[in-house]
């Protein structure tokens, strides 16, 4: 997955893949992390959010099934 890198200190870059409804998410410190069952309008929403690192602790973690992909 191609991830685009976005401004937030705790997140790195962000990847999307509407057809799977997964999300990839690379933290500040190299881990990576795919988050399932995202839709295409909460993915719009993560990456144009005032704050990415807030949201994603608001609105994606702990709402959504997910799996360690690596770490640094």
């Amino acid at each position: 997955m191609i991830r685009k890198p976005v401004k937030s200190s705790q997140i790195k870059s962000v990847g999307y893949e509407p057809s799977s409804k997964m999300l990839e998410v690379e933290f500040a410190n190299g881990a990576v992390y795919r988050y399932h069952g995202v839709e295409d309008h909460d993915h719009h929403a993560f990456v144009n959010a005032p704050s990415i690192g807030s949201h994603f602790h608001a609105q994606i973690k702990g709402k959504h099934k997910h799996e360690k992909v690596t770490a640094k």
